[in-house]
C-alpha cells in the first residue's frame, strides 16, 4: 500500500497541527516498515526532518506553502503524477483528488464561533472543510466531542469517523534541571513564581476572561502575593482586543506576553510554572493540557467541549465564562501546595494514558480499510 500524507504543516509553526503531523509520521514510520509512504512538504525544515530516516519513507516538496494554490493545483498535480492509494490531509484535501482520502478533522469550531475568525479565514474553512467531509472516504479526529459534533453538523454517518486520541509528545516531562528552568525564565523574564498559559493569542482561547479572572484575584484576594501572570504564543488573529484589555487591566504590570516560544522550551517553561490555565472554551481536543500535564504541572482548563475528556478528574475544571469561577481555581492553585501536588500526580497519570504509537495503529487500521473498499 502506498500511503501519502499532506505534511504541509510541519515547519509552519502552526500550533497542534503541526504536533498532530510530526508525531504522527513519527510514530507510524515506527510501527510500519511493510507500506511506502510519500511526505508532501513545503518547508525546509520538513525536507530536513524526514529526509533519509527510514527506507520506506519519501519526502516530496510541493510548493507554494499557500494553500489556495498547493492543495488544488500542485499537490493535485503530484497525485495524478505519481499516484497513491490512500492521501490522508487535515482539514482540507484537493477537490478532485484522484485517490481515496481520510481527512483528520480536529474541530469545527469555526461553524459554530464564525465571529472569533477573521471573514475570510472562516469562509476558506467553511467551504473546503465541508466540501472534504463529505467527500473523503474516512474521517480521523481526536475526541468523541468532535466526533458527534462533526456527525451532528455535517450528518456524516458515525461508522464514517474514527476517533484516534493525541498525546503529548515524549519530549514533555518534567524537567529537573533547574540551571534549564532558569535559563528560560530569564530569557522571558519571568518572575520566580508565575501562572501560565500558552496558546495562540484569538478569540477562542478566552484570554480576555483569563485576564479579567487574573485581575479580579489581585483586587479581592491575593494582591501582591499574586505570582505573575505569562501569556506564551504567537499571534493569532483579532488579539488585538487581548491586548487592550492586559494593557487596561489593574494587573497590567503583573501580566506578561512572551511571544511565541520554541518547543525545545515549553517542558522548562511548564515545569516552572505554578500552575497552567487553559480557559478555551471550544477544542476538538485541547493538546497543551496534555503537555502541562506530562510534565507535572497542575491544570486548570474549560469544562466545555472535548477539555473533560482529556483532563477527566486530574484537574481543576471551571465554567469558562465565568470569571469568578476562573479566579476562584487560581486561587486554590496558588493556596495550597497539597492541591498543586496532587493535581501534578493525577496529571502525570492521566497523561500516561495517551501515546502516539496507539494512535498511529488506528490511523493505519483506517488506511487499511479505507485501502480495502476502494
Amino acid at each position: 500500500m502506498h500511503i501519502a500524507i499532506d505534511a504541509h504543516a510541519v515547519g509552519a509553526n502552526l500550533g497542534g497541527n503541526e504536533t498532530y503531523a510530526v508525531n504522527l509520521i513519527e510514530a507510524l514510520a515506527e510501527i510500519d516498515q511493510s507500506n511506502l509512504y510519500t511526505l508532501y512538504v513545503t518547508k525546509q525544515s520538513a525536507i530536513d526532518r524526514f529526509s533519509n530516516r527510514w527506507p520506506n519513507v519519501k519526502v516530496t516538496p510541493t510548493l507554494p506553502h499557500t494553500p489556495l494554490v498547493r492543495i488544488p493545483l500542485t499537490l493535485s498535480a503530484e497525485l495524478r503524477k505519481h499516484p497513491v492509494d490512500v492521501l490522508h490531509v487535515q482539514y482540507t484535501a484537493p477537490p478532485l483528488a484522484p485517490c481515496p482520502v481520510v481527512a483528520t478533522i480536529h474541530g469545527l469550531s469555526f461553524e459554530h464561533l464564525p465571529e472569533t475568525f477573521n471573514r475570510r479565514s472562516w469562509m476558506q474553512l467553511r467551504l473546503t472543510v465541508r466540501r472534504t467531509a463529505r467527500r473523503a472516504a474516512h474521517l480521523i479526529t481526536l475526541s468523541e466531542y468532535s466526533r458527534n459534533d462533526i456527525h451532528e453538523t455535517y450528518k456524516i454517518p458515525l461508522e464514517r469517523i474514527t476517533v484516534t486520541p493525541a498525546a503529548a509528545p515524549q519530549r514533555f516531562a518534567r524537567v529537573t534541571n533547574a540551571t534549564e528552568i532558569e535559563s528560560v525564565r530569564q530569557k522571558y523574564r519571568i518572575r520566580e513564581s508565575y501562572i501560565l498559559t500558552l496558546s495562540s493569542i484569538q478569540p477562542r482561547k478566552n484570554l480576555v476572561r483569563l485576564i479579567e479572572a487574573y485581575s479580579y484575584l489581585k483586587e479581592h484576594h491575593l494582591g501582591a502575593g499574586l505570582p505573575q501572570l505569562v501569556i506564551a504564543g504567537k499571534k493569532g488573529w483579532l488579539e488585538n482586543g487581548v491586548f487592550r484589555v492586559a494593557n487596561e487591566s489593574t494587573a497590567a504590570k503583573d501580566i506578561l506576553f512572551t511571544g511565541y516560544v520554541p518547543g525545545a522550551e515549553l517542558p522548562a517553561l511548564l515545569t516552572g510554572a505554578l500552575c497552567f490555565v487553559y480557559p478555551s472554551y471550544f477544542e476538538g481536543f485541547g493538546l497543551p493540557v496534555l503537555e502541562a500535564m506530562q510534565c507535572g504541572t497542575p491544570v486548570i482548563a474549560g469544562n466545555r467541549t472535548s477539555l473533560p475528556e482529556v483532563v477527566g478528574d486530574a484537574g481543576i475544571v471551571i465554567d469558562p465564562f465565568d470569571h469568578k469561577d476562573i479566579a476562584n481555581a487560581m486561587a486554590r492553585m496558588v493556596a495550597s501546595s497539597e492541591c498543586r501536588q496532587e493535581f501534578s500526580e493525577r496529571g502525570i497519570k492521566k497523561a500516561s494514558t495517551f501515546n502516539w504509537l496507539e494512535t498511529a495503529r488506528l490511523t493505519l487500521q483506517t488506511y487499511r480499510q479505507v485501502a480495502a473498499t476502494h
